[in-house]
């Protein structure tokens, strides 16, 4: 039998290659985010998050504002031109993997004197065809193109974000609207109630029944009630003009649906804490942000080995000097190593180190922030509920003893004051229901924005740990 030997040269040069990989970097250790295995308060947890979670509150008029807007905001179209951009980079680093080919073609008429002076005329023309390529020896183009991608996905979950984002800003400006709406109607009865008061202590002094000091309190309290409107009046104004803007239309009046008390409370959605971090865009771009930074290491370590290129062209000569036509051709190859680049090289793979620290520290960041986000919101929307339930029953008993004290008042029983007190702490309990079931239904858009808004089935296809 013979035996083959093993020359040492491609030995050699393959332990000379490995040797040229890039100095190691060291890379952050950065402790990975455990879901806690339950949330901090226990809710009676029901259903799931739908899609277009904003139509469970019961009101079109909501649901077609969050739908224009989701169709119209600039911040949305912003965010899709970046997810074109990025796409169109991811195909340009895809690109370089595969050789390019070129075609030239050059013409010319000419006229000449010969060696034996006489004049020569000919017409020439070479056509060509070149062809490129770099060979992805050591992975570092696909590398390139991996991180093109993972920014590609990171845009795409941005652009989720971004509409979570507008469709909550939408739903929570629009309750705040209808609580604004419910504010005018309890601050302009309250209004009404304190110019009948005021007609009846006019009467009452001009009949010698009343003092002057209750009229003086009267006439207080009525301006006092007064100067609550215009500035009521001025927030809706500006609530709608900020809803008409978010929605990509110019500032002016927004339509009306149901009422504030006549909204729906959603039902609190299941939420497990170990799929939180499958569900937030934010957190999925901040995921791919980190594929993107590891691959974007690994190319800039791959840097220091060297570069191999190969090249070829073929084409032809004619002429009417010629009685056939020429071919001609050219291949050949080169390696660039790089010996000497004053640091340059270093410096990337450092640079290319620190952003992917930066990148993981930042996932680490948005994942936390998930957590306590739905925490928040799950305390929120229970403690909300338990605290309009309180002041639902204190407006209800200041609303009987305000009746009692006016009864009595109108009776001579009591003076004044008594039903003046009564009406003030009506007036800051209903004030402050209202803005308490503002807060219930708000809390619940807050929810859902933090458990990721909605999601379906197929989004695990986009998950970073599927997508090869």
């Amino acid at each position: 039998m013979r035996r083959t030997a093993i020359h040492p040269l491609p030995v050699a040069l393959c332990a000379a290659l490995a040797a040229c990989a890039g100095p190691h970097v060291e890379s952050a250790q950065v402790a990975p985010v455990v879901p806690p295995t339950e949330w901090r308060v226990d809710t009676a947890q029901s259903g799931l998050v739908e899609p277009a979670w904003w139509q469970a509150f019961g009101d079109p008029v909501m649901t077609g504002l969050v739908e224009r807007a989701l169709a119209g905001n600039p911040d949305i179209a912003i965010a899709a031109a970046r997810v074109r951009d990025a796409r169109a980079q991811e195909m340009a680093a895809r690109a370089a993997l595969l050789p390019t080919l070129d075609a030239t073609g050059a013409s010319a008429q000419s006229r000449s004197v010969n060696a034996f002076g006489k004049p020569a005329e000919q017409t020439a023309a070479q056509p060509q065809l070149q062809v490129a390529w770099e060979v992805d020896l050591f992975g570092r183009l696909s590398d390139q193109a991996s991180a093109a991608r993972s920014a590609w996905f990171a845009s795409e979950a941005a652009r989720d974000a971004v509409h979570l984002s507008i469709a909550s800003a939408v739903a929570s400006g629009y309750i705040t609207l209808r609580a604004l709406d419910a504010r005018l109607e309890v601050a302009r009865a309250t209004l009404a109630a304190r110019e009948q008061a005021l007609s009846l202590i006019r009467r009452r002094t001009d009949a010698g029944y009343a003092s002057r000091l209750e009229l003086a309190q009267a006439e207080a309290e009525y301006q006092s009630a007064a100067q609550i409107i215009p500035a009521i009046e001025q927030g809706i104004a500006r609530q709608e003009n900020g809803l008409r803007v978010l929605a990509g239309d110019l500032p002016g009046e927004v339509g009306r649906g149901v009422g504030l008390t006549s909204l729906r409370e959603p039902a609190i959605p299941e939420a497990l804490p170990s799929e939180l971090l499958r569900r937030r865009p934010d957190v999925a771009q901040a995921e791919w942000q980190l594929a993107g930074a590891d691959h974007a290491l690994a190319a800039a370590r791959k840097r220091f080995l060297p570069q191999v290129r190969l090249s070829a062209s073929a084409g032809a000569a004619l002429s009417t000097l010629l009685a056939d036509p020429i071919t001609i051709w050219s291949a050949g190859g080169s390696v660039l190593a790089p010996l000497f680049e004053g640091g340059r090289l270093r410096a990337g793979a450092e640079s290319a180190a620190a952003q992917r620290d930066a990148a993981a520290f930042t996932y680490r960041k948005a994942a936390l922030n998930a957590f306590r986000e739905v925490n928040d919101a799950l305390v929120a929307t229970v403690r909300t509920d338990e605290q309009a339930a309180i002041l639902t029953a204190q407006r209800d008993a200041l609303a009987r003893a305000y009746r009692h004290a006016s009864a009595r008042y109108a009776s001579g029983y009591s003076p004044y004051l008594e039903q003046l007190d009564a009406q003030r702490g009506l007036l800051a309990a209903e004030l402050a229901l209202i803005q308490s079931q503002s807060d219930a239904l708000t809390a619940r858009v807050a929810l859902f924005q933090a458990l990721g808004g909605g999601w379906l089935p197929e989004r695990a296809a986009t998950d970073p740990q599927n997508r090869k």
